[in-house]
């Protein structure tokens, strides 16, 4: 039985070998958790856009001709790190009237009444590509806040 440095011949290069496997295994975990992270910030950041453009919408009657771009310009103010132009608005004022627009919706203040219900939802594309490979493509973050008009 040969020894060097008090490890048999055998033995040498064991570790390098477990380094070898388990790095990358590692950084994979690690860059996921970021990518992921970076993901539900920006779930976070949507869904609290979309309550401010949802408060500024309660209170816009009267006082804007086109309250559907206030509350666009609300999201926008709110949220400033999302793309504009990734973000999809759907405003229902009163449960009847329905705006749709993909980054400057607008609608007449005549359509808010007051004590009716205004619905805002925003969608914003997500990215969850690690190292070149996507898991889910179509992958949608999406938030609603509904308020009564004042």
């Amino acid at each position: 039985m040969v020894k060097f440095n008090g490890r048999r011949l055998e033995e040498r290069g064991q570790a390098l070998v477990e380094f070898a496997i388990g790095v990358p295994v590692l950084l994979l975990l690690l860059i996921g958790a970021v990518v992921f992270g970076v993901a539900f910030n920006n779930q976070i950041a949507l869904t609290f856009a979309t309550g401010t453009g949802a408060q500024q919408l309660s209170i816009s009657r009267g006082q804007t001709s086109d309250p559907c771009k206030t509350t666009s310009a609300a999201v926008y103010a709110a949220a400033p790190y999302l793309t504009q132009s990734n973000l999809s608005f759907t405003i229902v004022l009163g449960g009847t009237s329905e705006v749709s627009g993909a980054t400057s919706p607008s609608c007449s203040s005549a359509a808010l009444v007051q004590g009716e219900t205004a619905q805002v939802s925003v969608s914003y594309p997500c990215n969850l590509k690690v190292l070149n490979y996507n898991p889910a493509p179509s992958c949608a973050l999406s938030a609603q806040t509904s308020v009564y008009i004042q």
